[in-house]
């Protein structure tokens, strides 16, 4: 706690504050050295969490290149998107097949007689007082509609709406009409509404206006079947019905996706380039160890572009020959390289035209495209087994290389993470290497800083001492002079 009173040269006419300032600068310098080392943990530490953010993007590539799905995608093309499209799933059997619309399935309608009124028109303005809507969706009587006088045509379009039970309703303001439809399609989807006064005035009779639902029929590959819907699912291909052609069959060609693995492997291995080209830089960056963090002092000195230039100094190299870094580019790299044995075959990404590049230091890899696209075409089983095949046994020669990538990726996350900690909000308490360690100086300044205080204190005391020392001899001389001067 710093004194009450403090005496800067008002005697003796020397700069105390100035020698004081001296004085404390020197004392600080362990303080500020520790706030340096602080400073580079800190970056150390973004340093580690802007490599795991990398790796995070990339693993959840490799989780894609470790799927089969990714290696079965297929092709669909119909011969009239008018009446069908397609999507195929990863079981559909390569070929083609044949399909003849003659029947689209279709929704249950009611549509009521045209009205003398609007959305805003009362029951009591259609000569309704009190009284219920009772309807039955496909069978399943709904919960009773309740209306009075004051109840208008959109209030009960907006009560059916929102009975839940399968069923919309609208009222067309130029029509001047209310519909009602079943939001299922399907032969089942019916519709019964209880006659009353109430339907009267709205002129919905179950008479010529009213269509049942119905399903849809259609002949595939010879063999006549019906749907309650348009899309339906036969033999892994997802039918879309779309149009009716009773005189014509189209056709539903299923083919092997090649540009969609083909474009997978590339994403994969220019991502892959990414990462290893970030580790390397990491691991290679010159580290200039004259250059450390600059103080506050430091900082009111110089210009923005000069903190910027300094700082980028001594923020390089700080991961220089790093050993979770160089493990990590070490795995990736003998990983990309290594042999897959297929069914008593070795098979390689350099073998599907992957291959590193002509400077033998670096990891990067480069892709003769014309090759992997003819090896995904002459041999996708084996494309598939060389990503994605997993071992019993362990053996590293029977583990895909995207399964074994995805172990060192998690592998080298779980390091950083150990080291530097994870930047999520979550962490509210860094128990990690470099955290504990800047925990530890924190703690350590604290205490310095304490210190300090009480060292100051004490420099102004002993001064503050001195000053009325003099102040008092320079009261005693002066008392002296004006005797001396009195009795002549």
């Amino acid at each position: 706690m710093s004194s009450d009173l403090r005496i800067g040269g008002l005697a003796s006419g020397i700069d105390t504050e100035s020698i004081i300032k001296q004085l404390m600068q020197a004392q600080r310098e362990p303080v500020t050295q520790l706030e340096q080392d602080k400073q580079i943990l800190e970056w150390k530490q973004e340093d580690y969490r802007e490599i795991n953010t990398t790796l995070r993007s990339f693993r959840d590539v490799v989780f894609n290149m470790k799927l089969q799905k990714t290696f079965m995608t297929k092709e669909v093309t119909s011969s009239d998107d008018s009446v069908v499209t397609a999507t195929a799933n990863t079981t559909a059997i390569e070929g083609t097949h044949t399909i003849k619309v003659t029947q689209l399935a279709k929704s249950g309608y009611l549509t009521g007689g045209q009205l003398d009124a609007s959305g805003d028109t009362t029951m009591s303005e259609l000569g309704v007082t009190e009284t219920e809507l009772e309807l039955t969706i496909a069978g399943k009587s709904l919960d009773a509609i309740t209306v009075n006088s004051t109840t208008t045509i959109n209030d009960l379009v907006n009560e059916i709406n929102d009975l839940d039970g399968g069923i919309q309703a609208s009222f067309d303001e130029n029509l001047k009409r209310l519909f009602i439809m079943t939001t299922n399609t399907g032969s089942d989807q019916t519709i019964t509404i209880s006659q009353n006064d109430l339907t009267d005035a709205l002129k919905l009779t179950q008479d010529n206006t009213y269509q049942a639902g119905q399903n849809a029929k259609y002949t595939l590959n010879g063999v006549d079947l019906e749907s309650s819907t348009n899309k339906f699912t036969v033999h892994g291909i997802n039918f879309n019905l779309k149009g009716i052609d009773t005189d014509n069959e189209k056709y539903i060609a299923i083919s092997q996706d090649t540009d969609a693995v083909f474009d997978s492997i590339v994403n994969f291995v220019n991502e892959y380039n990414k990462v290893v080209e970030l580790l390397s830089d990491k691991l290679y960056e010159v580290r200039y160890s004259d250059y450390e963090p600059l103080t506050d002092d430091e900082n009111a000195e110089l210009t923005d572009n000069q903190i910027e230039q300094w700082t980028e100094k001594a923020r390089s190299g700080l991961l220089r020959n790093d050993s979770i870094l160089s493990n990590v580019y070490s795995d990736m790299r003998m990983t990309m390289s290594k042999f897959i044995n297929v069914d008593g075959d070795s098979n390689s990404l350099a073998s599907i035209g992957i291959t590193t590049t002509s400077d033998y230091t670096s990891a990067k890899l480069v892709i003769d495209e014309e090759k992997l696209r003819e090896a995904i075409e002459s041999d996708p089983e084996g494309i598939l087994d060389l990503f994605t095949k997993s071992s019993d046994t362990g053996e590293s020669d029977e583990i895909g290389i995207a399964v074994q990538l995805y172990k060192n990726v998690n592998s080298a996350m779980n390091s950083i993470s150990q080291k530097a900690g994870s930047d999520s909000e979550y962490s509210l308490v860094d128990n990690s290497y470099i955290g504990k360690e800047i925990t530890e100086i924190d703690d350590r300044i604290d205490k310095m800083n304490d210190r300090l205080d009480e060292i100051e204190e004490r420099y102004w005391s002993q001064f503050t001492t001195m000053e009325e020392a003099i102040q008092e001899m320079n009261s005693q001389s002066s008392w002296l002079i004006q005797m001396f001067s009195t009795s002549s």
